[in-house]
């Protein structure tokens, strides 16, 4: 094992996957000359070329559009978004072609493409550029949503991404590029679709994903000085929702709490507190409690941005509360 930054994971399950497939190829704004805009393609345009790594206007409609369209023709390309704020400009391309191509043409053509970036809140960014999408494109039939929380997973489901023959929807944190853990020396790849429980626990399960799930392992870890354990599983993948590694854990526990950074109407969490009633009502000792965002935009002001954000003060409570403690 070697130990790397989040960003080297991005960057290594890149040029490993353009090594092997010459189909593939990056595209974006600042990703070649300028090595990324969080240096997640550092050394890249040295190695493949500007044919290869391909620095864009600042049109993500008009690249999104190039890149699904380059799929009909045998590329495999990867799209960097600066956030998945400015997804929503080229969102048309996601939703109305790149989910749809394969149904639509009677499975003639595929769309192996990855959109991938930055998601929700990167501390004091204000309201248009700190919002989490997830929910969004999981919501849409056709497309894959990966949410990886560190180094490991990130390279792992990115180069299963890259290697998926399905458009897939691949989000980052600002805030974690920076963080550090450890990697294999060799090849491997992870499967889409597989949640995992990060810690094992009796009490109480806490389900989260992302860089917020930071705050269960710290609301986990204050638990555990006064006698309760929290199961924490990391979806690590949004859709396919791996609701089977839930329910078990659920039917272990009998309780459940959801820590997601999004707003609450609508939500991933809102999805499996429903799959866990339906399909594991008769294991709950005490309703299911989801933490969110505000249902507000994210606030410019670092007071309110700390109320808005969900924290492991927010989880331990949660966890008390369904404890009836």
């Amino acid at each position: 094992m070697k130990t790397i930054q989040f960003r080297e994971a991005i960057c290594e399950a890149m040029s490993e996957e353009m090594r092997r497939d010459e189909s593939i190829y990056l595209m974006g704004e600042e990703v070649a000359e300028y090595n990324g805009a969080y240096k997640a393609s550092k050394g890249m345009l040295d190695e493949f070329g500007e044919k290869r790594v391909i620095d864009t206007p600042i049109a993500e409609l008009g690249f999104a559009g190039i890149a699904v369209g380059s799929t009909m023709t045998g590329n495999r390309p990867i799209v960097e978004f600066m956030t998945f704020n400015f997804s929503l400009v080229g969102i048309d391309q996601i939703i109305n072609n790149a989910a749809k191509i394969r149904q639509m043409s009677g499975g003639q053509f595929k769309c192996p493409i990855v959109f991938r970036g930055p998601t929700a809140s990167a501390g004091q960014l204000a309201a248009t550029h700190s919002q989490a999408f997830e929910s969004w494109y999981a919501n849409c039939p056709g497309l894959k949503v990966i949410v990886p929380s560190n180094p490991y997973d990130a390279k792992g489901l990115l180069k299963a991404a890259i290697r998926d023959d399905d458009p897939v929807i691949f989000m980052e944190s600002e805030q974690m590029y920076g963080d550090k853990g450890e990697v294999p020396e060799g090849e491997y790849v992870l499967p889409i679709g597989v949640a995992e429980i990060k810690r094992a626990g009796t009490d109480v399960t806490v389900v989260s994903f992302g860089k917020i799930i930071k705050e269960a392992y710290k609301a986990s870890e204050d638990l555990e000085k006064e006698g309760i354990s929290c199961e924490v599983i990391d979806l690590r993948t949004v859709r396919p929702l791996d609701i089977n590694s839930i329910l078990e854990s659920v039917k272990k526990t009998n309780r459940l709490v959801i820590l997601e950074e999004a707003w609450p109407f609508g939500n991933v969490s809102t999805e499996i507190t429903y799959q866990v009633q339906q399909k594991a009502f008769d294991y709950l000792d005490a309703p299911i409690i989801k933490i969110n965002t505000a249902d507000t935009p994210a606030p410019y002001s670092p007071v309110l941005l700390e109320e808005w954000l969900p924290n492991s003060n927010d989880v331990v409570k949660a966890v008390k509360k369904v404890l009836y403690k």
